[in-house]
């Protein structure tokens, strides 16, 4: 017999919205947002236009046992907010390390809700790590400033291909140390 460990994720609370683990009911409004070109293009793996079945694809992958991402929605349900207004991710590296990803609805754009997110994120720390990483595409400085806010320091410059663009983007990377 195999042991295979089961991650849970938490529920976690900010003031405007619960960061909770992504359902299969989120499907429609993850795709109404992963639709639009702007945040396809500010992401690296979300193509554009939106194929059948990527949105579904995505949520499977998020409730997998076995997943090496773990997605939260940004859920303003009974906050006076819609239902979801973004997503954040980490996705497990090796010592204890984990990778930063996030998008917001267009419609929430210029509102702090990323920033919320990711510092509600940082205080939880949910998988326990030493070091959080995270990229931005040099052309999307509000999020540069996102992460800065969080306490991330720049690390460097790289390059990432954008599924929606087609083409790879110079990045600046970052890093959070958590202890």
């Amino acid at each position: 017999m195999k042991h295979v460990e089961i991650r849970t994720q938490p529920t976690i609370p900010s003031d405007r919205f619960v960061l909770r683990p992504v359902r299969s009911s989120d499907l429609g409004a993850l795709n109404m947002s992963a639709s639009d070109k702007r945040v396809a293009e500010g992401t690296r793996s979300i193509p554009h236009p939106l194929p059948p079945g990527v949105t579904e694809a995505f949520i499977e992958r998020a409730l997998s046992e076995t997943r090496d991402e773990d997605v939260w929605v940004m859920d303003g349900l009974g906050k006076n907010q819609d239902n979801v207004v973004g997503v954040i991710t980490l996705t497990s590296l090796d010592r204890g390390q984990s990778q930063l990803g996030y998008w917001v609805a267009p419609g929430f754009w210029n509102a702090g809700i990323a920033s919320e997110a990711v510092s509600a994120l940082i205080a939880s720390n949910p998988l326990g790590n030493s070091s959080i990483f995270a990229e931005v595409f040099q052309d999307n400085p509000a999020s540069a400033r996102v992460l800065t806010h969080a306490g991330f320091e720049y690390i460097g410059d790289a390059e990432s291909h954008s599924v929606a663009r087609g083409v790879t983007v110079p990045t600046w990377t970052y890093i959070r140390k958590m202890a």
